[in-house]
């Protein structure tokens, strides 16, 4: 009997603890350190107070009782976030470790949504964390530079993360008569009253050219 009571009173304890954690109760410092499991920095470099902000509305999401996206957050990590100014509105760029990012693409415009009623007056972009492989690959121990790691390769998927979730529908790219090139990139039609698509395209082609140093315009084809 002694046991089994002891056995109960563990349980409830547990039990208990586990509401404390993820309740609106939880101390401030606790909620901090948890926060904190959602940030993976290189070499253990301190986060900035944005990445920080970020982590906390990630975890915020994640133990909310309402989220239907909870479960898929568990796992879900940020590298890198910064502001960036576009026009009259400001832009946060989020960065996602490569080996989940098909995690987040599951999630991405549910989850952008709920950071951009966070983060009221941003918009909200993803980006996932890319390695580009040089022509002195070789340097590294390397015998082959995968194509996924060309600067190329890189650049096309950092362009349809951006986009993310809506699709590239098509591509061209003009040639000025001094040499400039403009990429114009066409978004699929069926997204255009989607999440206020067309109002992101300004901060697409901002957030594309800080990333890359190419310059982009983002359209939906004409009808």
């Amino acid at each position: 009997e002694a046991c089994k009571s002891v056995a109960i009173l563990a349980q409830a304890t547990l039990a208990r603890i586990y509401k404390l954690l993820v309740s609106d109760q939880q101390p401030q410092h606790l909620k901090m350190l948890n926060a904190r499991k959602k940030i993976l920095k290189e070499k253990g470099a301190a986060p900035s107070p944005l990445e920080e902000e970020v982590a906390k509305a990630l975890f915020d999401i994640e133990v909310s009782p309402s989220s239907d996206i909870k479960a898929d957050l568990r796992d879900i990590v940020i590298c890198n976030a910064q502001d960036f100014e576009v026009k009259n509105r400001t832009a946060l760029i989020i960065h996602f470790p490569f080996r989940i990012w098909k995690n987040v693409q599951k999630i991405q415009g549910r989850l952008i949504r709920e950071l951009e009623k966070k983060f009221s007056k941003k918009h909200v972009v993803f980006v996932a964390q890319r390695t580009i492989l040089d022509k002195n690959f070789r340097r590294k121990g390397l015998k082959i530079r995968p194509r996924s790691r060309t600067l190329t390769s890189v650049h096309e998927s950092i362009l349809e993360d951006i986009v993310g979730p809506t699709e590239i529908f098509g591509k061209r790219t003009r040639i000025s008569v001094d040499g400039t090139k403009l990429l114009k990139v066409m978004l699929d039609p069926k997204d255009k009253d989607k999440n206020d698509v067309e109002a992101k395209m300004s901060t697409f082609s901002a957030v594309y050219k800080k990333l890359t140093n190419k310059e982009a315009v983002f359209m939906f084809p004409e009808a």
